[in-house]
């Protein structure tokens, strides 16, 4: 609906209807379908001289239906009602046609559909009334074919006409109308549940939207590099077993298997409601998985991945596990429908379900290593937008839903933004690599030159400096056009848009992730064989006489051991301190900005806007005051904690990690000493295993590569040990504190509208409702700031902890590396002469087998890399 199109004439004849004095912004879309669909249906009623009662009751049902209760548009309809009675404006045809000027075609469909379900009400289409819909059809430019199918269809005839028939279900689609109001897509759900069902097609042999071969190619050389992880295993264990080789080895080339077995591409789709997120899932998976409504359904996070058999997994809040039925995966995976139009909010925040993972043998995509995620909307409740920024955590791509006939709306460009900066936190200067826009329902522009503007818009936006970065990363697509054809077995243009973007994403998923993932891999596998041959080289030189440990060496290697602990005891001390003292200042920073909460947020509230009219759209017009209340406290609380509370750390971390550089510098200064004295590789052992550990010890829980993939920003040792970075990237743990929209969840609801047609000054009731959702939302607050304090306070103590187990492990390495040097030694002098021959043979094979894994991993990765 094109409202650019509203004359002053439309103006007017609005006003003379409701009795209300209207602006032409209180004309929305919802308030003119409302106007000519009663227009329409009175002049049905009213067409052959008499008014049955079973018209009357169509009439109220028909407006009941498509208005939800408590929305003042029922007592707008009603004023509509009796104006067009009163003034007999379906008598007026010039009347009408004002009403519909900035109808599209679907629209005006939609309209007449209504006025033949209308004539049908009482039993029988009159011919009075039949000749009344073509004559106000054939001005609005219907299609008389389409006539003829929607007479047919509500008299209960055949209808020969299939292919009609397949064109009238396609232009009164639901999808069609998910840019306008809810009431626009019931509307159409309404009409299109009384039409025959739409024609099938003879089904050909079913093809796949891809065939995938870059990410099968991938999963072979990971499962190649795999088998050589084992390999190298058993190498490590065998030696450990006889007291050779460091059993943290063996620990650290588990990691890497672990994460080898399990790593697997997540790939999340997100948006706003209604923009085809299950549809597009379902092109994915080339069947129709995920459960489609009219209305956004999409109430928890559901997994999709690859299992031996089907089966669905329903994982509860409290860690219980059940599996369930297809049936009840689709009743589960969804919320209600009057959740989804927000009346019961409370049913998302106290849903006990986590996830549900939907397992099948037979979905390509999955079945070559991809899990797809399909996520809660952004945006429409708090809870459900917690949940999805929590999965953009471990996911490795992103596909951006939008509609193309409304393509990133300012909401959109806003939820872009925010979703470009939870993807590279502290990174505002790059650009994501790793999003992918989709403008879906690209069908329902029929020209080319409309697609053409549509994809320019797009990518003036997404072009912007440090937003999104990568080649193909903007399609058109219709989602439901390529499953259609995918199912029967059919090509079209759709399904060659679709498949251009499936290549596009598999690229990036193997180039762009997998690679770098295999790489990586193969990195901490070298280092683990670099340490290995270096102590293989020890032990050798232990036996050769070479290296040997005097008792004086083995007192000065306990009093190393003894002062490693002590290092590490004194370090969590010192971190305990830090963390109080931290705990105490970030506590009165906290009281200080309280203070000043209130009169900052009052002066941004004269900054909300809403698209929302103030008379009969007010439960909306509070819901995104509500939201932006949300949004603007959240962005208060971000501030603070990025500015005050990152100061506050930024001295207690930075000392922290001054001590811990300290002693892990001392550590290594003391294994100098030993390595020139003893002609020893202690700092060299040191350096491999601390950068193996980094390499392998990431993301082994199968949760995506992404969160495999780690940049060592320091070559030497304190970067391999993850202790000299920046102490930022530790503090980026206070971004997107999200749980507070969930504590103010029901802001909205609370704040409610409901001040009726008659307060016509619009600024005076939008003010009214900013004041009321500022007082209910520092009420919430006022009773939440502790909770929300506590959380913060859970953060605080987290970035101390990683800090204190960071510099744990790294000392732990270093204690096993001075107990694996004794033990050498003291086997050196439990064996005979010819002992010590054949442990140099056995030696020399160990190394050679270490050196053969190494290039198998080189030519895994030069086949890879082709």
């Amino acid at each position: 609906m094109d409202t650019s199109l509203i004359s002053h004439q439309t103006v007017e004849l609005v006003s003379l209807l409701t009795g209300q004095k209207l602006r032409k912004e209180d004309i929305t879309p919802p308030v003119l379908f409302l106007a000519g669909l009663v227009t329409v249906l009175l002049g049905v009623i009213h067409a052959d001289g008499t008014v049955d009662a079973e018209e009357i009751q169509h009439l109220r049902t028909t407006l009941t239906e498509l208005i939800p209760a408590n929305n003042s548009l029922r007592q707008l309809a009603m004023l509509m009602v009796k104006g067009v009675r009163e003034h007999k404006i379906y008598k007026k045809l010039p009347e009408l046609l004002a009403l519909t000027a900035c109808f599209s075609e679907e629209e005006r469909l939609l309209l007449i559909s209504f006025g033949y379900q209308m004539s049908a009400a009482d039993g029988t289409m009159h011919d009075r009334e039949k000749q009344y819909l073509t004559l106000i059809a054939d001005r609005l430019g219907v299609d008389a074919r389409y006539l003829t199918v929607l007479e047919a269809s509500f008299s209960s005839q055949s209808i020969r006409d299939t292919a009609t028939l397949a064109e009238v279900h396609s232009l009164l689609a639901p999808a069609r109308f998910q840019a306008l109001d809810s009431m626009f897509v019931r509307a159409a759900s309404h009409i299109s549940q009384h039409l025959p069902a739409k024609p099938k097609q003879q089904k050909n042999r079913k093809h796949s939207v891809s065939s995938y071969q870059e990410l099968k190619k991938f999963q072979k050389y990971r499962q190649q590099l795999d088998a050589v992880c084992g390999k190298l295993g058993l190498t490590l264990r065998d030696a450990s077993d006889r007291n050779v080789l460091s059993p943290n080895l063996t620990a650290e080339v588990t990691k890497i298997s672990q994460r080898l077995k399990s790593q697997c591409f997540r790939v999340a789709v997100v948006g706003e409601f209604n923009k085809g997120k299950s549809t597009l899932l379902n092109a994915l998976l080339g069947e129709e998985i995920q459960p489609v409504r009219d209305i956004a359904c999409s109430g928890t996070v559901t997994v999709l991945k690859y299992g031996p058999q089907q089966r669905v997994i329903c994982k509860y809040k409290d860690g219980r596990e059940e599996e369930i039925s297809p049936q009840q995966y689709k009743d589960k995976a969804s919320i209600s429908e009057e959740a989804a139009l927000g009346s019961f909010g409370d049913e998302i925040v106290n849903s006990e379900i986590k996830e549900i993972i939907f397992e099948h043998p037979n979905l390509e995509l999955c079945t070559n290593g991809v899990e797809i995620i399909d996520t809660p909307g952004l945006n429409e409740h708090p809870e459900r937008t917690l949940v999805t920024e929590q999965v953009l955590k471990t996911t490795d791509a992103v596909i951006f839903l939008t509609n193309a006939q409304n393509a990133l709306t300012e909401k959109e460009r806003e939820l872009l933004l925010d979703l470009k900066k939870k993807l590279n936190p502290g990174k505002d200067d790059e650009a994501a690599k790793n999003i992918f826009v989709l403008v879906n329902f690209a069908d329902l522009l029929r020209r080319e030159g409309s697609r053409q503007q549509v994809k320019v818009k797009v990518e003036n936006f997404v072009k912007q400096p440090n937003l999104i970065a990568g080649e193909n990363r903007i399609h058109l697509i219709s989602a439901q056009s390529a499953l259609d054809a995918t199912l029967d077995g059919t090509e079209n243009e759709y399904v060659k848009s679709f498949q251009d973007f499936t290549k596009s994403l598999e690229q990036f998923l193997t180039v762009e992730r997998g690679a770098i993932a295999l790489q990586q891999s193969a990195a901490g596998m070298k280092q683990i064989i670099n340490t290995g041959c270096d102590e293989l080289t020890q032990e050798r030189k232990i036996l050769e006489g070479k290296l040997t440990v005097s008792q004086g060496d083995k007192a000065k290697i306990f009093e190393q051991m003894a002062e490693a602990s002590g290092r590490d005891v004194k370090i969590r001390l010192l971190a305990n301190e830090l963390r109080e003292e931290s705990v105490e200042e970030v506590i009165e920073s906290w009281h200080e900005w309280v203070e000043g909460l209130g009169e900052r947020l009052i002066r941004k509230s004269y900054r909300w806007t809403s698209e929302h009219s103030h008379m009969w759209s007010q439960n909306e017009l509070t819901k995104d005051y509500s939201d932006q209340f949300v949004r603007d406290i959240t962005q208060e609380i971000e501030d603070w904690a990025s500015q005050k509370v990152q100061s506050i750390l930024q001295q207690n971390i930075g000392d922290l990690n001054s001590q811990i550089n300290e002693d892990i510098y001392a550590i290594r200064q003391e294994f100098q000493k030993f390595d020139k004295q003893l002609s020893s590789n202690l700092v060299s052992q040191f350096n491999n295993l601390a950068i193996a550990g980094n390499l392998g010890g990431i993301g082994t829980s199968g949760r995506g590569i992404a969160s495999s993939i780690s940049q060592i920003e320091d070559s030497g040792l304190m970067g391999g040990l993850g202790i000299g970075a920046a102490v930022g990237t530790a503090l980026l743990f206070f971004t997107g504190l999200g749980f507070i929209g969930v504590i103010l969840g029901g802001l909205a609801a609370g704040a409610g509208g409901g001040l009726g047609l008659g307060f016509l000054d619009g600024d005076a009731v939008k003010e009214q409702i900013k004041e009321k959702v500022c007082d209910l939302g520092f009420e919430k607050f006022d009773e939440s700031s502790q909770s929300i304090f506590d959380k913060i306070h859970e953060r605080i103590i987290a970035v101390f902890e990683e800090r204190v187990e960071t510099s744990s492990g790294a000392i732990a390495k270093a204690i096993s590396l001075w107990e694996n040097l004794l033990e050498q030694q003291e086997k050196r002098d439990r064996q005979n002469q010819k002992e010590c021959e054949a442990q140099k043979v056995w030696l020399a094979g160990k190394r050679r087998e270490l050196e053969q894994v190494q290039n198998q991993i080189e030519t895994i990765l030069n086949q890879s890399g082709r």
